[in-house]
């Protein structure tokens, strides 16, 4: 059999033959140039200074403060199908990662290091799910398939204030074709403080086209004692009544609406445990001495995902209890990074948090 694309989206396409060419971008291949890898001459000062070319002379990079870096930038047609980074966790907030697809010039992927990997608040944390894999001691692995047209730009942004060493990279793509009912990947980050009078956090909002939601992650910061996950998810789809925003009551109505946030990340009775699994997963709850309590919590709308037609709007409720079974609405602060698919243009992205407003409490 002959798989024309190449795209590999599943197990049961792997035995297919393809004309695809598989590519690789690295420190030690920074074009993914066929023949390009370990080309690097090591200086007196490089720890392959003894072994010479061809071995393991440049295999990271740097990156200086204020600097934008282009860890890739591919021709199409082709499909980034794995990214691995590392670099130090004290950095990840200070890490902005943007791709841009063919020649559009705001991006589809807006979020920081840590978060987009699921790895929110700086704080180390294993994940063994399908489309990101967080490994010992810090590995970061994505497996969203990314296909694209014309041309695919990786970028990072540091906004640190010291020069930031150490930091690893690996880009594994195809060549191929692309099916023309194939969308765009996308994922764009959201922090927010919510208020007792709207204790309402908005994932994703003002997208237009049609397309399906496949993700969501949340680093969560526990503001009250007691519990804190009582709220209900909603996607709002299609035209779907918003209601009025901003109030607590005269609220909209929405195609999908979720039972509670620990229902909705797979888990159910106020968790009791932390957990890692193939599409959902809480795989974080750190209460350090004298500290907020912090989650980290993700979903995976990989078999299931909320497909939509024409606008999508998303969000997750904080909601705790009062003594004596009543709702209680918290001031929580809530970061979250949401993924789709959709059709292009995109709608553009709502400024991001600049470096404090990025970091966790």
């Amino acid at each position: 059999m002959f798989d024309p694309t190449g795209l590999n989206l599943g197990l049961g396409s792997l035995p297919l033959l393809s004309n695809a060419k598989t590519r690789s971008i690295s420190a030690e291949n920074p074009t993914g140039a066929k023949g390009g890898s370990a080309q690097a001459l090591p200086d007196k000062a490089n720890a392959g200074r003894e072994l010479g070319k061809g071995w393991k002379v440049r295999p990271c990079i740097s990156l200086e403060p204020g600097s934008k870096t282009t860890l890739a930038d591919i021709q199409g047609p082709g499909v980034i199908q794995h990214i691995w980074i590392t670099v130090d966790p004290k950095s990840w907030s200070d890490i902005v990662l943007r791709i841009y697809w063919d020649d559009e010039t705001t991006p589809s992927v807006e979020s920081p290091l840590g978060e987009f990997f699921a790895s929110g608040h700086r704080i180390r944390t294993k994940i063994f799910s399908i489309p990101v894999a967080v490994n010992p001691a810090g590995g970061f692995n994505c497996y969203w398939p990314m296909p694209f047209r014309k041309r695919a730009r990786i970028e990072v942004q540091f906004d640190g204030h010291e020069p930031q060493g150490g930091f690893f990279y690996q880009i594994n793509y195809a060549l191929t074709e692309v099916p023309a009912a194939a969308a765009y990947f996308h994922a764009q980050y959201r922090r927010s403080l919510t208020r007792r009078d709207y204790p309402e956090h908005v994932l994703l909002e003002g997208v237009k086209g049609q397309g399906h939601y496949v993700g969501t992650y949340i680093a969560w910061t526990q503001m009250s004692n007691g519990w804190w996950g009582e709220g209900e998810i909603k996607f709002y789809m299609d035209g779907d009544d918003l209601g009025s925003p901003g109030t607590l009551q005269n609220r909209g109505a929405p195609t999908i609406c979720g039972t509670g946030t620990e229902d909705y990340f797979g888990g159910a009775w106020c968790f009791g445990d932390t957990y890692t699994g193939p599409f959902l997963g809480y795989p974080l709850h750190d209460k350090p001495n004298g500290g907020v309590p912090k989650h980290g919590l993700y979903r995976w709308h990989v078999l299931d995902p909320i497909r939509f037609e024409k606008d999508l709007k998303v969000t997750i409720q904080a909601l705790g209890w009062w003594p004596g079974g009543v709702y209680e609405p918290l001031t929580d602060d809530l970061a979250s990074v949401a993924y789709w698919y959709q059709t292009e243009p995109h709608a553009p992205f709502p400024l991001l948090p600049d470096r404090r407003g990025r970091h966790s409490r």
